[in-house]
């Protein structure tokens, strides 16, 4: 491989752990630690088809499903990542919480050396009983 191909992959790891924090109920949990995750321009469309934005995904999160220490956690599984351009990731994956599965996409961005990785945009629809 390339250096070309390793800071890819580097980059791809990055932003897929990042992902794996936003599904730590500690994480959840804590205003300031999500807020080190999402990018200011933050947007997502929720599996309700809900529309949210930096400040209210940081306003509710701790109240989201996923986010009680004690209660279901997401299950993510077949997450995979591209790098689009410099500074931006694509990932995909599904998740299980509880009886609920999803899939997901999201583009994560990386502004400058010390502000690392941060999910930019998210969309997540639910998948109904019985879809392959």
């Amino acid at each position: 491989m390339d250096d070309a191909t390793d800071d890819a992959t580097d980059d791809v790891n990055q932003a897929i752990a990042g992902e794996l924090q936003l599904m730590d109920p500690r994480v959840r949990a804590s205003r300031e630690r999500a807020a080190q995750l999402l990018d200011p321009e933050f947007v997502e469309v929720g599996g309700s088809g809900r529309r949210w934005t930096y400040e209210g995904m940081l306003a509710t999160l701790a109240d989201h499903a996923g986010s009680a220490a004690d209660g279901p956690r997401y299950e993510p599984s077949g997450m995979s990542g591209v790098l689009l351009a410099p500074g931006l990731v694509h990932l995909t994956f599904e998740t299980v919480l509880g009886d609920r599965r999803t899939r997901h996409s999201s583009i994560w961005r990386k502004r400058d050396q010390a502000g690392g990785w941060r999910m930019y945009y998210h969309q997540a629809t639910r998948v109904p009983p019985g879809v392959d």
